[in-house]
């Protein structure tokens, strides 16, 4: 699933190319997504002017000319892509992962303007399209996310706040979108090996210096891999053809039985399972 670097690659790629864009014209193939495609989405964004593209978490946010909003989730394997009119046999894409191919089967919806359209293109279908009337609207469905790792609200205070007491282990609760939002997998594994904190230790044993560090490489490793385009562990490209390179940062994530690259740390790279998801860690420099 993409993480908020990637999601972030995407809204800017797509931002480039819409903005005060008009919408001619709404196809959609397949209603049945993740949550079902409204009775009122086509006409919501036929005929409107796309006022800005932003993003929240690993949300992407359209603003239309008529004061709604387009919510967009892509899922696990959730891509947009753009196809000229001039060139329908060719498609940029502008997501998380990059294919050669276009299998129609798989294309739910596509958003047509003037000279090119967006398709969505989903097989495995978990992303989603929400529309919603006004600003509280969607306000309210972000009421119970935890703010961005990479926003100021994403400080000790409120770290500290959140960890005091808790019995859950400090990787599941970085990835627990109800407490800080945005972070994945991959960038949880990566953050911790910078704190130098074991993914199973405890919320009510972090003491301060390692809430501080949790604070500070939260938003270093996220601005990091956004700055150079995200992690390509497949094949992701983003508009301009370019492959992301946070991967060649990774410090634990896929470098099971290595050793740790840390300065004179002799320890190896294990891998466990928590929650259900690869967990990468040093086994003598993490505590």
């Amino acid at each position: 699933m993409p993480e908020l670097p990637e999601v972030e690659i995407v809204k800017r790629s797509l931002k480039n190319k819409v903005k005060y864009k008009k919408i001619k014209k709404v196809i959609i193939s397949n209603r049945n997504l993740r949550f079902k495609i409204q009775k009122k989405f086509e006409n919501t964004l036929k005929g409107r002017l796309i006022l800005s593209v932003d993003r929240f978490s690993k949300y992407i946010i359209l603003t239309l000319s008529n004061n709604k909003y387009c919510l967009i989730h892509l899922g696990m394997s959730g891509t947009l892509h753009l196809v000229c009119n001039d060139k329908k046999d060719t498609f940029t894409n502008l997501s998380f992962y990059h294919s050669k191919t276009l299998p129609k089967k798989h294309n739910h919806i596509k958003i047509k303007f003037s000279k090119f359209m967006i398709v969505y293109n989903d097989p495995r279908r978990f992303g989603f399209f929400k529309i919603f009337n006004n600003q509280k609207a969607l306000k309210d469905y972000f009421s119970r996310s935890g703010p961005e790792a990479t926003s100021n609200k994403f400080n000790y205070k409120y770290l500290k706040s959140k960890l005091i007491n808790k019995e859950k282990n400090i990787k599941s609760f970085l990835l627990d979108q109800n407490y800080v939002s945005g972070i994945g997998n991959i960038y949880a594994n990566e953050i911790l090996f910078y704190c130098k904190i074991n993914p199973q230790k405890k919320c009510k044993k972090i003491n301060k210096n390692q809430t501080i560090k949790l604070v500070k490489n939260s938003k270093f490793v996220l601005n990091l891999a956004i700055k150079l385009g995200g992690s390509s562990i497949r094949d992701f490209k983003n508009i301009s053809g370019k492959s992301g390179l946070f991967q060649n940062e990774f410090k634990v994530y896929g470098r099971e039985n290595k050793n740790c690259i840390r300065e004179n740390c002799k320890g190896k790279i294990s891998k466990i399972f928590i929650s259900n998801r690869s967990t990468f860690f040093c086994n003598l420099c993490q505590k």
